[in-house]
């Protein structure tokens, strides 16, 4: 057995990254590409390692021959790399594939140790290794039967995306025995490329030889193993939070990324939080409908998006601004905010980040971070506030303020002049159900400013949407003066225009939100070395009482299981995890990992 690593490719995409060193001298976590490789390809006792150079290719040969790789190394060299692609690579090496058996590599790939051996263990000859496709992917997919033969090969101008669950991606790793490669790859890629020249690739080749009676190749379907192509600085960015030795070095570099988790494979997220049974099928269905048409078309400014977001809400325009996500109304109004602002921890870390002025903070010390109405005014009737923030239900703890206490505290600042800035994201989740998005309400209390993210209990974070609410209308004013024009797109303007149709649908999925938290943490309560605290939100918080660590357990759950979940250790000082409440089946999935590990 050999190995033939095609390595000639320029890297354009990679820009500065591969302006003087070839693609795979790229480094990841400190390690070259090709270093990597090497030294897993090294650990197989192979006859010779081929690898097939180009661009910088002198510097690529000097690199490799002073690294300490057992295996023979044989350098081919491909001179017209700019004007050609990698199947004319792969035509250069071709006398190579005809002597020995092959394991055949593309040089920008990284992958787990484990990839290369079962493939070598697997008793099948001639195999290419392939992977269920997922949106991260691109380049050449394929489909499969049940018996792992290739009935078909999808380039890029092929694909259909209706289709695509019928799809695996290839990994460009594959098996090739000598007889395949002298009875059907070479024979064919010599045909190819007199017919058709050498400005494709060689995966053209095994296209046709897919068609044949007996085509000898077959499918090998990867099982969870990690691996990742590296074509561009978000590719390489991504590879070196997978690939970090460290498992707490690496759940922290993807929690790190604060979302975008799709381009991870098999990654479920209990990290961040959204409603899982909303929004529902046919609201999903009238956004795609209209995907052409919104894709092309502006938003509307300003004054459309607080007509919209009165009508959904039942307020009046001038009493409301719409935002890129809460997190734009958040930075916007406390920008502005003048005087001494009173915090709640621990809580929503966003309001302290865009604090301008001296904060006052009342830091709870009760288990579970529980307080009342009657402790927040004790902590700062002597402090000399002039704004105090309440997150209600609070993040991460999901303490909760009933309306009559959040009445009880609102008449507590309007009798000391302090305004009162209540973020009620996570409010439709709770029993109570309450909200003070009331016109008639915000109109006799203008010190309340109301804050809701649309993102987190509607299910629609990749929409960004947030609404700021308040009686005070120069204050909703100046804020409108302020934020861009268009600081929407179409999608979430279109997003408010239809939503009040599916009024049902959503109260619907706040019952089941609310029956599969009291499931999951009763489920959760019957794990050894766990305390679970009551919420009112859309996760729930434990506390780890036997000893375990909090960082120590979401590298576990994310090395062992794939399972995100949040590490607050940092933000409470105790060993304590955020839990997103997501649908029974991915909840007990956590469960039963919980179980395992403790």
């Amino acid at each position: 057995m050999q190995a033939l690593i095609l390595a000639a490719g320029m890297g354009k995409r990679l820009k500065d990254l591969t302006k003087e060193n070839t693609k795979c001298m790229i480094e990841v976590n400190g390690e070259t590409l090709i270093e990597r490789m090497l030294r897993q390809l090294d650990a197989l006792s192979l006859q010779r390692i081929v690898i097939v150079i180009g661009y910088e290719g002198e510097k690529l040969k000097g690199f490799c021959e002073t690294l300490s790789v057992h295996t023979p190394l044989v350098f081919v060299e491909n001179t017209a790399y700019e004007t050609t692609n990698n199947i004319f690579s792969l035509y250069l090496a071709k006398e190579y594939l005809c002597e020995d058996d092959t394991l055949l590599l593309e040089s920008d790939l990284i992958f787990e140790d484990g990839v290369l051996e079962d493939l070598l263990a697997d008793e099948r000859e001639t195999l290419a290794l392939v992977d269920r496709y997922e949106s991260w992917m691109d380049g050449t997919c394929v489909k499969l039967t049940k018996d792992d033969r290739i009935e078909a090969f999808i380039p890029g101008n092929r694909f259909r995306f209706e289709e695509m669950g019928e799809y695996y991606k290839t990994v460009n790793i594959y098996k090739f025995s000598r007889h395949f490669s002298e009875t059907h790859y070479v024979p064919f890629l010599d045909a190819y490329s007199k017919a058709l020249g050498n400005t494709a690739y060689y995966e053209q080749v095994l296209r046709v030889i897919t068609m044949l009676d007996d085509p000898e190749i077959l499918a090998k379907r990867l099982s969870g193993e990690l691996w990742y192509e590296i074509d561009d600085a978000q590719d390489l960015d991504i590879a070196s939070s997978m690939f970090k030795e460290d498992e707490n070095a690496k759940v922290k570099g993807i929690a790190g990324r604060f979302g975008g988790f799709w381009r991870y494979p098999g990654v479920l997220d209990f990290c961040y939080l959204v409603n899982p049974f909303y929004p529902p099928r046919r609201l999903t269905d009238e956004i795609k409908a209209n995907f052409e048409k919104l894709s092309a078309a502006y938003p509307s400014g300003q004054r459309v998006q607080s007509l919209l977001a009165a009508k959904d809400f039942d307020l009046f325009p001038e009493q409301v601004v719409v935002g890129n996500g809460a997190s734009e109304l958040i930075a916007g109004l406390l920008r502005n905010e003048k005087g001494r602002i009173g915090l709640i921890r621990p809580s929503f870390e966003e309001y302290l980040h865009r604090c301008m002025e001296e904060t006052v903070v009342f830091e709870a010390k009760t288990p579970g971070f529980r307080y009342n109405a009657k402790d927040i005014i004790a902590c700062f009737e002597n402090r000399e506030i002039r704004t105090l923030v309440l997150v209600n239900p609070d993040n991460p703890s999901g303490n909760y303020l009933s309306k009559m206490e959040t009445e009880e505290l609102l008449s507590w600042t309007e009798k000391e002049k302090i305004r009162l800035i209540l973020d009620e994201s996570f409010t439709d989740f709770s029993e109570e159900g309450t909200t003070f998005l009331d016109k008639h309400f915000l109109e006799k209390h203008p010190s309340l400013i109301v804050v809701k993210s649309i993102s987190k209990s509607y299910g629609i974070p990749g929409l960004r949407l947030g609404i700021l609410a308040s009686g005070d209308r120069e204050r909703i004013a100046a804020l409108k003066q302020e934020i861009p024009i268009w600081n929407i797109n179409s999608f979430a303007e279109f997003y408010l225009q239809i939503m009040e149709k599916y009024a049902e649908d959503y109260q619907r999925g706040l019952s089941l939100l609310r029956a599969e938290r009291k499931r999951f943490a009763k489920a959760l309560a019957e794990v050894d070395g766990i305390t679970v605290y009551p919420s009112e939100a859309n996760y729930l918080m434990i506390e780890l009482t036997n000893g375990a660590k909090a960082a120590e357990l979401t590298a576990r759950l994310f090395s062992e299981d794939k399972l995100l979940v949040k590490d607050l250790s940092e933000k409470t000082g105790g060993e304590y995890l955020r839990l997103a409440i997501r649908t029974p089946e991915e909840n007990d999935l956590l469960v039963n990992a919980l179980r395992k590990v403790l």
